[in-house]
């Protein structure tokens, strides 16, 4: 059924009754996102080796690489590598946001928390920044919030990929979501903390010993994914340090 005729029956049922999808395509610019990108997307999927839609998503971001990567998996236990979109304008400095109007992007472990398909940047997704690490770490009394990933190439903190990008990646969280994945994990990086990304930091940033702490701590989630393919599980400290366990 075309997506349009789809929306206007959906229209008659209540909201009780409708999946995550269906709600969602009542919206103009989600409907418009799936006409335009799903055939798009379905090949996509399917040179990867993916069913359509996968079962569940990971993002990750680098900031140093200006790099959104969305990862999916299906049948198979562990993620695999789905696509890259650019992010297109970045603000701030390498480093976590730690108050309101600092200018930075977050680092660290998160997940959509928002889906908004009514954003003055075409369509946006919300990261839960801030969470229990950042509210610990900030500094004075507001870390700020409001991070999304959307369309445009504007920022102030946020992860902007242009709206033909938001189009491809909100139609496969909606996907996701509306399938069962109740959070979708966004990871936030300075950079890839391999180990020549962590030496490259490390020889960038040595008078900064604070930082690197914070991103040695961060490393260790890095290398929990590369290792298993499959996000870990990250819990905060009571001084504000990730403490990670493998997901099974």
């Amino acid at each position: 059924m075309p997506v349009l005729a789809l929306a206007l029956l959906l229209a008659t049922l209540p909201a009780g009754a409708q999946t995550f999808k269906q709600r969602q395509l009542r919206f103009e610019r989600v409907r418009a996102a799936f006409t335009q990108k799903e055939d798009a997307l379905r090949k996509l999927c399917k040179d990867k080796g993916f069913t359509y839609p996968p079962g569940e998503l990971f993002i990750r971001v680098l900031k140093r690489e200006k790099v959104l990567e969305v990862w999916a998996r299906d049948a198979d236990r562990r993620f695999r590598p789905l696509k890259n979109h650019d992010i297109c304008s970045s603000s701030g400095e390498l480093g976590p946001k730690r108050k309101r109007g600092d200018l930075q992007v977050p680092e660290g472990f998160y997940h959509i928390n928002d889906f908004n398909p009514h954003s003055n940047f075409h369509l946006s997704m919300g990261i839960s920044y801030p969470n229990r690490s950042d509210l610990i770490l900030k500094e004075g009394r507001d870390p700020g919030g409001a991070i999304y990933i959307h369309g445009s190439c504007v920022t102030i903190g946020c992860v902007p990929i242009e709206d033909e990008g938001i189009k491809e990646l909100y139609a496969l969280a909606v996907e996701a979501r509306s399938a069962g994945q109740a959070r979708i994990p966004v990871h936030v990086f300075p950079a890839r903390l391999d180990s020549a990304g962590m030496t490259a930091l490390e020889e960038e940033y040595g008078d900064s010993p604070k930082l690197l702490d914070f991103w040695r701590n961060l490393a260790q989630g890095y290398r929990l994914f590369e290792d298993n393919r499959i996000p870990p599980k990250a819990s905060v400290n009571a001084r504000g340090k990730y403490v990670f366990s493998a997901a099974r």
